[in-house]
């Protein structure tokens, strides 16, 4: 009875509250007045951060007042599952027009056909906090969207009769709510300025980064994160005349705008360069008129092409990085180094003011912007630059792989063909790093340069992008054929080709079997389609075999690493069995051969110890403070996304408490672990990998235990021959030249040719030689007796890319992979991360090997 009286007590107290509780809710239909953002959130902007669902919840307020001139899109959904949305803006005309300016806008790209109209409204897009912590963009954009949609804004009003402008308010989500949580919950009441104050330490991973910690706005070219994928989509169905993504830099910078820094790909055009001013002089006039600090021409490069400048400039826009000084650890007020104070309206006023100069530089060029746009994609059918015409993909590489590849060139638009014949041509060969007679087969895959996406095809594809000056802001190399790790040539003549795909390049999930119940199934290894069926077979409970010599059977020939699936330990599966390992294979994209026998005419028959068992692994990873999140976030991708497989995330902060012995394995992503790896739980690591578990060492990682007791990995000595011949002047250096000086020992995103011991099944399913992209530098000996030097990069091993000369002398004779046993466990060392940022598709085998492969 208590119970009850307290219950209708509570009731009626909610009732006398509810008006008040829904009266602060304000509401999203379009009755009443168009608000201002501080009305509607009922706090000015500038005093807290928003949430981004009270962010949406104003952008659909703005949009239901603003009929006819607005249209919202939702075009998907984070991994969080937080909505991803657009805001179209227009005239009323030009909205009634909306689907006839877009496809015209593909047309005048030569991407659809028609009859073009040459006049019509430039398309700007503007992207907002695409890294989360950099979150005053998505404060900004409520203020650039009150005045796209206020009527009263006669100038704003004016400079829509020329556009068609489209704002994604936040193109992360779940970065940006982990920081403005974390944020709104540790400030002060009154925000603290000493950057000492806890409001301006962001905790680990912070949130820059999406939900598996990767860097959307290096994405851009490679479209592996969920939000990419969904935003390109629709960046396709436009193809914007101009893109400006916002950003945020160190809170002691003041504002950057273009035009860029060097070094420009040589492919910009002569007429984007120049908008690069054009743009900067209307943002120059407004931070002069206001004495607000800008530079411009310094550290924003637009050169490597993953970035939301640089990826929309080689699909034909004006592609603009904007960087206000601030970020996460500039809270709502922060000190600064010089004694002033940021505040986050300072901050927003300037997004929101370059926002404008952008819109109107538009609006008045939209002319000369339509025509450019139009141009770049005529010569780029008509005139493809560069020596190349035609990059051919060998056909007979990993069905799957190749696939994979294909799927690639669509989300690109990038238009390919099939060869109809065989020739002996001449071209550069990407496998041998020369140019000689290469041989083209049908059925090879045929990207001609002369297709409207010409430009973006040379700059992914071409071996070595022409760089201006060292001194940049990412990558030197990436093209795609080192990338995905497949044979491929570039010619300088056209090749005949069909746009039709053969039946030979088709993969099937499994071959028909001549007989219901074959003894086996067998599947090669060569990619991560292949590591994927494996792992779902695992979980399906299949008992699995793998080859460790080559073999052949019934006239087909099998090499190391072969996936053997015999019906004889799969008997609990009864009839399941065969319907399960194909569909598994269909699952995954891999081609299954069935057969009747398991004798092999050369090699270890299917039973001997040669092949031997796989189990199904359970497999951990550490995270958290001290490792890189990034580092973490390819691994966590890697399993959850990519293979579908489990994993166990441990914290740092508990990891000595954790039983190891529960798990078979072992990830320690990059990152520094002196205070992870405490001697004691070194020791504990050590032990338990002797019980016979497997350690998986990242970069930073493998850096740690080189030269750890009981650890064969050791770093390489200075080269005392050097420190001999060097000149007594060579510590007079000059001041100015000191960061061109550092570059000299610094690789930056090359490619190297690592020689590969494929024998070992570390390197199952590769050739001779795999291609790392080397972004720092392995500096270690190769590993004595009781180790094994799977891969190893030895004299001129140098393939593309920027590397100083100091840095090509240490990359001679080095150790890069390998593994050595410890007690009844492994260590598996990894110089080089296979897994970097989800687009190296060569090196995801790799990777699979270290967990599926090697020990067992």
């Amino acid at each position: 009875m208590q119970y009850s009286r307290f219950r209708v007590a509570y009731l009626l107290l909610l009732l006398l509250w509810a008006p008040r509780l829904f009266a602060q809710a304000p509401a999203t239909t379009n009755e009443g007045p168009l608000l201002t953002p501080a009305q509607f959130l009922g706090y000015e902007l500038g005093t807290q951060f928003t949430p981004h669902a009270a962010l949406l919840r104003y952008v659909e307020h703005v949009v239901q007042h603003t009929p006819g001139q607005m249209k919202l899109q939702r075009y998907g959904k984070t991994y969080e599952n937080r909505p991803l949305e657009l805001v179209y803006v227009a005239t009323a005309d030009n909205m009634s027009q909306l689907e006839n300016i877009r496809h015209n806008n593909l047309r005048l790209a030569g991407l659809e056909k028609g009859a073009i109209q040459r006049q019509q409204p430039a398309v700007v897009w503007l992207s907002y906090n695409v890294h989360g912590n950099e979150a005053v963009s998505s404060e900004a954009v409520m203020e650039v969207l009150y005045d796209l949609a206020n009527p009263q804004n006669q100038q704003m009003q004016q400079w829509l009769q020329n556009l068609v402008v489209i704002v994604d308010p936040c193109v992360n989500p779940d970065g940006r709510d982990r920081y403005a949580m974390w944020y709104n919950r540790v400030r002060n009441q009154q925000a603290n300025a000493s950057p000492y104050s806890w409001e301006h330490r962001e905790p680990w991973p912070g949130g820059r980064y999406n939900h598996y910690y990767f860097d959307l706005n290096r994405d851009w070219a490679w479209q592996t994160q969920q939000e990419s994928r969904q935003r390109i989509v629709v960046y396709n169905q436009w193809l914007p005349q101009v893109h400006a993504d916002f950003h945020e830099m160190g809170p002691n910078n003041p504002y950057y705008f273009s035009p860029a820094a060097k070094p420009f790909h040589a492919d910009l055009t002569e007429w984007q360069r120049k908008f690069q001013n054009i743009i900067g002089d209307y943002n120059r006039q407004v931070f002069d008129k206001n004495n607000w600090l800008y530079f411009t021409r310094e550290t924003y490069d637009l050169f490597a092409p993953f970035y939301g400048d640089t990826w929309p400039s080689f699909n034909g826009a004006i592609g603009m990085t904007y960087e206000q000084g601030g970020g996460g650890p500039a809270g709502i007020r922060y000190t600064k180094a010089d004694g002033d104070t940021l505040t986050l309206s300072q901050r927003i006023a300037h997004h929101h003011a370059t926002s404008l100069a952008t819109i109107q530089a538009a609006s008045d060029r939209h002319n000369d912007l339509v025509k450019e746009f139009q141009n770049f994609y005529t010569n780029a059918s008509t005139k493809p630059k560069g020596e190349y015409k035609s990059f051919v993909l060998a056909s007979s590489g990993d069905p799957g792989q190749m696939r994979a590849f294909t799927q690639y060139l669509d989300r690109q638009q990038i238009a390919y063909g099939y060869a109809t014949k065989r020739s002996k041509l001449k071209g550069f060969d990407y496998t041998t790093g020369k140019t000689d007679n290469v041989q083209i087969e049908p059925h090879d895959v045929v990207v001609s340069m002369y297709q409207p996406k010409s430009t973006l095809v040379k700059v992914l594809f071409e071996p070595q992008s022409a760089l201006e000056d060292s001194l940049t802001y990412d990558l030197t190399s990436w093209s795609l054929p080192y990338a995905f790790g497949v044979k491929a040539y570039a010619l300088k003549s056209r090749v005949e080709a069909t746009g039709s795909r053969p039946a030979a390049a088709t993969v099937k999930g499994s071959a028909a079997a001549p007989a219901e119940r074959p003894y086996a199934y067998l599947a090669r290894w060569n990619s991560l389609q292949d590591v994927r069926f494996l792992g779902r077979l695992l979980q399906q409970g299949v008992k699995v075999r793998v080859a460790d010599e080559p073999f052949e059977t019934e006239g087909q020939k099998y090499q190391r690493g072969t996936v053997v699936i015999t019906r004889t330990g799969n008997e609990a599966l009864g009839n399941r069995f065969d319907q399960l390992v194909r569909a598994q294979a269909d699952s995954a994209g891999v081609l299954v051969q069935a057969v009747q026998s398991g004798f092999s005419t050369s090699g270890g028959d299917l039973g001997s110890r040669s092949v031997r068992p796989i189990k199904q692994a359970n497999v951990a990873v550490l995270a958290g403070p001290g490792v890189d999140a990034t580092a973490f976030g390819e691994v966590w991708h890697f399993f959850e996304q990519q293979l579908g497989y489990p994993i166990t995330v441990i914290g740092t902060e508990y990891f000595n408490s954790v039983p190891l012995a529960k798990f078979d394995v072992l990830i320690l992503p990059d990152g520094g672990y002196e205070d992870i790896l405490s001697e004691r739980n070194l020791e504990s690591v050590k032990a338990w990998v002797r019980a016979g578990g497997k350690l998986v060492a990242l970069e930073g990682a493998s850096r740690f235990l080189a030269g750890k007791k009981d650890f064969l990995l050791k770093t390489k000595p200075a080269d005392s021959a050097a420190t001999k011949k060097a000149s007594p002047y060579a510590a007079l250096r000059r001041y100015a030249d000191a960061e061109r000086e550092q570059i000299g020992e610094r690789v930056q995103g090359s490619v190297y040719r690592v020689q590969l011991d494929n024998t070992h099944p570390l390197a199952f399913g590769y050739g001779d030689t795999y291609y790392a992209l080397l972004r720092d530098i392995p500096n270690y000996r190769f590993m004595p007796n009781g180790g094994w030097n799977v891969g190893v990069l030895k004299k001129n091993s140098y393939a593309a890319g920027f590397a100083g000369r100091k840095a090509q002398r240490v990359l001679n004779d080095t150790f890069v992979l390998g593994t050595q046993d410890m007690g009844r466990g492994q260590v598996v060392y990894l110089g080089d991360n296979p897994l970097f940022r989800a687009f190296w598709q060569g090196g995801k085998l790799l990777f699979g090997n270290a967990i599926f492969m090697v020990g067992q």
